[in-house]
């Protein structure tokens, strides 16, 4: 969600070796509420380009003047905007402090595939969502009406894993255990490319941020990166001895980690495509890594009932976060990277700090294991699905349940929230995925 605020202005500013003087142009400050940050678009040497102000500290309470007289001191493109990044600051300020008691009431209740589901995704603004299934199929649906818009067929066995390129959110990509992994339209439903060379079913697959690449990862050890223009092979990365069941970008789009059964997580360098690090450690396999926003942590989830966290850096382990006497089945960051959460198998979710890595809220009361955890775009909620047949919406910072939400007759194993975290999409093993508003 970006709200566009205009401003023009001229800055100079030396290139990296100060040789000659660049001349930069502001075109305009967009505001962007979760991770809170401000995005400027400007112009240098006639090429068009965007960089990030992160403002991942922001408090209801922090002195918007202070703040931005320390932001002017690096970064001189906004010196003539210096009153406008203030008012954009406390609009964030404002977002921030937003009291919410938004209780979640079932929507639809959608049953379309003739086979069981096998996972849910949202677009960014959660004005679609995908569907992927055991009958080969992949179907896009619009979230306000509940009507399915299309079908995406061709592969030849199951569309287990799923994906938008969001934030754009017009492409798809499914992985199928056919070892293809399909490119699509979303507007039209057309296939753009069939990426083929694994040699085993995929099972995880990403897009970069900037929607450049694709990569996908499957029970043949390796992974693929993809050209989503070209719609050609970039590179295959192996090294691992066991399948890679979860993959990330960062995101800067210039690192990207697999998890793996071999126990360890690999730190891999998309420009030259060699790993970085490996990260050993845990002493099961792998369930599920991820990088912080800011690109400087990774968080791994193991089936030795623990969590981890890394210096995405220098590939050091930091922490290992325990507590949890089952496995490991999901771990994540908020959007700032100040919270981890972790869901197990144990039947219980665990919300830990990600600075002083001590646990700051047990999330009790599911009746079996949990699949998924997930926080909403603010950070004060998280989300999790269970065995249990439902979902529970939790107070991240107290761990209490704030809402239940019942109603699937078998496992629900996926769950989001849309970017502005006012609608929830579950998917259950009962054949079905319910919408939440």
């Amino acid at each position: 969600m970006r709200a566009g605020a205009v401003g023009r202005c001229h800055g100079r500013r030396p290139d990296a070796r100060g040789r000659r003087r660049r001349r930069m142009r502001l075109r305009r400050l967009l505001l962007r509420y979760y991770p809170p940050g401000i995005i400027l678009e400007y112009v240098q040497d006639s090429e068009p380009k965007t960089r990030s102000i992160d403002l991942l500290d922001l408090r209801p309470d922090t002195d918007a003047i202070a703040l931005v007289d320390e932001i002017q001191k690096g970064e001189p493109l906004i010196t003539s905007c210096k009153e406008q990044v203030i008012h954009l600051v406390r609009r964030l300020q404002e977002k921030l402090g937003e009291k919410e008691d938004h209780k979640f009431y079932l929507s639809k209740v959608l049953r379309a595939h003739i086979l069981p589901l096998t996972n849910v995704a949202f677009n960014k603004s959660g004005s679609r969502f995908i569907t992927g299934s055991y009958d080969r199929t992949c179907k896009v649906w619009d979230t306000a009406s509940g009507e399915e818009l299309r079908t995406l067929e061709g592969h030849g066995n199951v569309v287990y894993a799923i994906a938008f390129n969001n934030p754009y959110g017009d492409k798809i990509a499914t992985g199928s255990f056919d070892k293809t992994c399909k490119l699509w339209s979303t507007e039209t439903g057309k296939c753009y490319h069939t990426f083929r060379g694994h040699s085993a079913e995929i099972v995880c697959l990403s897009f970069n941020l900037q929607s450049t690449l694709v990569a996908t990862g499957s029970l043949d050890t390796t992974a693929k990166l993809w050209d989503v223009e070209k719609g050609e092979e970039i590179v295959t990365l192996s090294g691992h001895s066991a399948e890679i069941i979860a993959l990330s970008f960062n995101t800067t789009g210039d690192r990207i980690i697999t998890g793996s059964f071999d126990h360890t997580v690999a730190v891999w360098d998309v420009g030259t495509r060699r790993v970085l690090h490996t990260l050993i450690g845990h002493r099961g396999e792998i369930s599920s890594a991820q990088f912080s926003w800011d690109c400087s942590l990774i968080v791994t989830g193991s089936m030795d009932k623990t969590c981890k966290l890394w210096n995405a850096m220098t590939g050091t382990h930091i922490a290992t976060l325990t507590g949890h006497s089952d496995e490991v089945l999901d771990v994540c960051f908020d959007y700032a990277g100040q919270r981890i959460a972790t869901a197990s198998a144990d039947g219980s979710a665990r919300v830990y700090d990600a600075r002083t890595k001590k646990c700051i809220a047990k999330l009790e009361g599911h009746g079996g294991e949990i699949s998924k955890v997930c926080f909403n775009p603010k950070g004060n909620r998280i989300l999790t699905a269970s065995s249990d047949k439902t979902a529970r919406l939790w107070d991240a910072a107290t761990g209490q349940c704030l809402q239940i939400l019942e109603g699937h007759t078998d496992e629900i194993f996926s769950c989001a929230f849309n970017y502005k975290g006012d609608i929830i999409i579950t998917g259950s093993k009962d054949n079905s995925c319910r919408i939440w508003h």
